[in-house]
């Protein structure tokens, strides 16, 4: 066996944070994750009332899921359709590619997401923020778009606030409200999936699945998303995604991880909570239990549909004496080979 020199773990929760006005961020980009290619990350944390301002990102669409506490988002489409939606521990949202939005931590306590973008190159830190925008043109310009003087607009903030302190807003007050026609007021959470409230596939003593690809959250085009909760010992089988990339975020627990790069090369990872795993598409891996608690870990692909091929269907599904013949073996030890496919295989 090969070993690789490339790395398919990063530290992201010990990474030093960008932090002002209630809001942390710690991201990892191809920049500081190599290996990580085809997805990016952000583990954004925000104080009740802090606002990541009002921006947008010119390079990749993001989906995200809200570990604790609450938040509410705005986001405006290209037809002028703006949206406001409240989000709780569980949910997922998905914003497109360059769509203008803003995340407002509510309730008491603190708020974590994790984000993720469908392009490795982007990072949190050069996105298009609103004031940045603002501050960066002509004086006489902002005056004349938004209708106030010159001395209001040098009142405005000067350089990019990144991160805004504000009250926490009262969902029953008209300034909560999406500013919207009536006509345009939508029943439905077009940018919401509430993904906990889902119907798990469990496995019995191995764990469990909850998934949203863009069959259940349609908007969510060109991502989809996955909860996999492990029991001690269990094993997220060997498998492929021959469609997409892969990047995880361990929430708890402890794993192992080994990703199959071809050749006899192979590089095994151990896993924390708040460590983040990636595995670039086709490239075969596992993940194991290792700890003596349920390892929860959240997994991200960069396509909104998703795709596994798992060792034990593919074997199954091959006629015996393929089996046989392409592994050597002795009479009688094909009937000890999975009949079907195994997904988790509780530990022994």
């Amino acid at each position: 066996m090969k070993t690789n020199s490339l790395s398919f773990k990063y530290e992201l929760e010990k990474k030093e944070p960008r932090t002002n006005d209630g809001g942390t961020t710690r991201g990892a980009s191809v920049t500081d994750f190599p290996a990580s290619i085809g997805i990016a990350g952000v583990s954004m944390r925000l104080q009740p009332g802090s606002m990541r301002e009002l921006h947008w990102h010119a390079n990749a669409a993001e989906w995200a899921y809200v570990i604790s506490g609450t938040v509410r988002t705005t986001i405006i489409h290209p037809n002028g359709h703006s949206y406001t939606d409240n989000f709780e521990p569980g949910d997922v949202w998905y914003f497109p590619k360059g769509y203008g939005h803003s995340i407002q931590a509510t309730g008491t306590e603190e708020c974590h997401f994790i984000l993720i973008f469908d392009n490795g190159n982007f990072s949190e830190d050069h996105t298009f923020s609103v004031t940045d925008f603002v501050s960066s043109m002509p004086p006489e310009i902002v005056a004349q778009n938004l209708g106030i003087t010159l001395e209001e607009v040098a009142a405005l903030p000067q350089k990019e606030a990144y991160f805004a302190a504000g009250i926490v807003p009262d969902e029953l007050s008209f300034n909560a409200a999406p500013r919207l026609e009536e006509s345009d007021i939508e029943l439905t959470n077009l940018h919401r999936y509430p993904l906990h409230s889902q119907q798990p596939r469990i496995i019995p003593g191995g764990g469990l699945q909850r998934l949203v690809t863009s069959k259940e959250f349609p908007i969510s085009t060109t991502m989809a998303g996955s909860i996999i909760e492990l029991q001690p010992g269990a094993l997220r089988e060997m498998h492929w995604h021959p469609n997409a990339d892969e990047w995880q975020y361990y929430i708890s627990g402890q794993a192992e991880m080994s990703v199959f790069l071809a050749e006899s090369t192979v590089v095994t990872e151990q896993f924390n909570a708040g460590d983040v795993g990636y595995v670039p598409m086709g490239a075969g891996h596992y993940i194991k239990n290792t700890g003596n608690t349920v390892c929860k870990i959240l997994i991200g692909f960069n396509s909104g549909v998703y795709q596994s091929i798992d060792l034990s269907e593919w074997l199954a599904g091959n006629p015996k004496d393929v089996i046989v013949t392409n592994f050597g073996l002795a009479e009688g030890e094909i009937e000890k080979f999975p009949k079907s496919k195994l997904f988790i295989q509780p530990e022994k």
